[in-house]
C-alpha cells in the first residue's frame, strides 16, 4: 500500500511538471503577439517556469543519490523563482541586482551541505522555505509599490498568490518543526499532511501564477491600446476624440448644474513657415515644445488637447469670462516666453487664442467650439499673438 502511495506522490510531481511545461508553452505562443516592451519580462517568466518544471520533474527520480536529487531539484526551483522575480522586475522596468541571486545560491548551498555532509531534513526544508520566502517577498514588494501599482486585478491576484505561498510555506516549516521528522522521511510519502499539501502549493505559482502573469500582460496591453486611442501620438496630449467626448460630457453636466464651460482654442502663429524653412521634423519638434509650454500652465482639472495640425484646445476650469481670459493670457505668455531652440537657433513662437464661454444660445459643445474658433480667427486678423473673447 505504501508503495502505491509513493508512486501516486511521484506521479503528482510528474503531472505538475507537465502542467508547468504546458503553461510555459502557451506563454511562448502569445510572445510574438506582444509589444517589444513586454517581451523581456515574458521571456524571463517563461524561462523561470521551465526551470521550476525541471525541478519538479527531478522529484520523480528517487533512484538518484539523495544529495544529488535534493540539491538539483530544489536548486532548480529556487533559481526558477529568482528568474520569475526578474520577470516581475522587467515588467515594471526595474533593473536586477546581482545580489538578487543570493537567496537561491545560499539556499542551494545549505541544501547540499545538509544532504551530503551533515544530513538534516529539517535544515533542508527550512533552507528552501527561507530562500523562497525572500524571493517571493521581493516580488510582493514590487507588486505592492503604490508608485507603480496600476490597480489591475491580475496584478493584485499575483501578489495575493505570492503571499499565500509564503504563508503556506511558513505553516509547513512550523508543522515539521513541531511534529518532528522521522528518520525514513521522504517527500513522496503521503503519510505527512504537509507532504500532501506540498504539491498543491507547488502548483500555485507555475499554473495559477502564469495565468495571472499572462492576464497582467494583457491588461497592460489593453491600457496601452486605450491610451493610444485617446492620445495624440506626437505630443502625448489628449486627441480630438478624447476632447469631443470629455467636452460634450462637461457641457451636458454644466447645463444640468446650471454652470458654464469655457474653452480656449489655440493656434500656433506662422507655423507653416517653420515647416517650409526647416522641414517637417522641425515642425514636429516645435509642436512638442508648444505642447509642453501649454501643459505647464494648465491646471490639474483643465483638459488640454491637440486637435490636429498646429491647433490646440483647452477646456478650462475658470468659467467666468474674465477668469477664462486671464487663463488664456497665461497660456499665450507661456509660449511667448519660452523660445523654441533648433540646432542652436532660437526661434520665437507665438499663439493666437480664441476664448468662448458657454451661454444659453449654445446648443452643444460643438457650437461652443465654433465660437472659440471664430474668436481665434479674430485674434489672427488683429495681429496674432493675442487673446480674443467670443461675443
Amino acid at each position: 500500500m505504501s508503495h502505491n502511495v509513493a508512486m501516486d506522490s511521484r506521479t503528482a510531481y510528474v503531472v505538475l511538471a507537465l502542467m508547468t511545461l504546458a503553461n510555459s508553452g502557451a506563454l511562448g505562443l502569445i510572445l510574438r503577439d506582444l509589444p517589444e516592451s513586454l517581451r523581456p519580462s515574458v521571456r524571463s517568466w517563461q524561462a523561470g517556469t521551465l526551470i521550476i518544471a525541471a525541478g519538479y520533474g527531478l522529484h520523480a527520480f528517487p533512484s538518484l543519490p539523495l544529495a544529488v536529487m535534493v540539491t538539483l531539484s530544489n536548486g532548480a526551483i529556487l533559481l526558477g523563482l529568482t528568474i520569475c522575480w526578474r520577470g516581475v522586475q522587467q515588467f515594471d522596468g526595474l533593473p536586477q541586482k546581482a545580489w538578487h541571486f543570493l537567496p537561491a545560491a545560499a539556499g542551494t548551498l545549505a541544501i547540499f551541505w545538509s544532504s551530503a555532509f551533515q544530513p538534516d531534513t529539517l535544515v533542508r526544508i527550512l533552507a528552501v522555505s527561507l530562500a523562497s520566502f525572500m524571493i517571493l517577498a521581493g516580488c510582493v514588494a514590487i507588486l505592492a509599490d503604490r508608485s507603480r501599482e496600476d490597480g489591475s486585478r491580475s496584478r493584485q491576484l499575483l501578489m495575493a498568490l505570492f503571499l499565500a505561498i509564503m504563508v503556506l510555506n511558513g505553516f509547513r516549516c512550523v508543522y515539521f518543526a513541531w511534529a518532528g521528522i522521522p528518520s525514513d522521511f521522504s517527500i513522496a510519502d503521503n503519510g505527512s499532511m504537509a507532504n500532501i499539501i506540498s504539491p498543491l502549493v507547488a502548483a500555485m505559482l507555475p499554473v495559477i501564477g502564469t495565468t495571472a502573469f499572462t492576464l497582467m500582460c494583457s491588461e497592460r496591453l489593453r491600457r496601452q491600446w486605450e491610451h493610444a486611442a485617446s492620445t495624440d501620438h506626437l505630443t502625448g496630449l489628449a486627441n480630438r476624440r478624447t476632447l469631443t467626448e470629455a467636452g460634450r460630457h462637461r457641457f451636458e453636466m454644466s447645463r444640468i448644474r446650471g454652470e458654464r464651460v469655457a474653452i480656449a482654442l489655440i493656434d500656433v502663429d506662422a507655423f507653416k513657415s517653420i515647416n517650409d524653412r526647416y522641414g517637417h521634423e522641425a515642425g514636429d519638434l516645435a509642436l512638442q515644445h508648444v505642447a509642453a509650454s501649454l501643459q505647464a500652465e494648465t491646471g490639474p482639472s483643465d483638459l488640454l488637447a491637440r486637435t490636429g495640425g498646429e491647433e490646440f484646445v483647452a477646456v478650462l476650469t475658470q468659467t467666468e469670462p474674465e477668469q477664462a481670459q486671464l487663463a488664456a493670457e497665461r497660456l499665450r505668455l507661456a509660449v511667448q516666453r519660452h523660445p523654441f531652440s533648433l540646432r542652436g537657433l532660437r526661434l520665437p513662437l507665438t499663439v493666437s487664442v480664441g476664448i468662448a464661454v458657454s451661454q444659453e444660445g449654445d446648443a452643444d459643445f460643438d457650437s461652443l467650439l465654433r465660437r472659440a474658433d471664430q474668436a481665434m480667427y479674430t485674434a489672427k486678423s488683429a495681429g496674432r499673438n493675442r487673446v480674443e473673447l467670443a461675443a
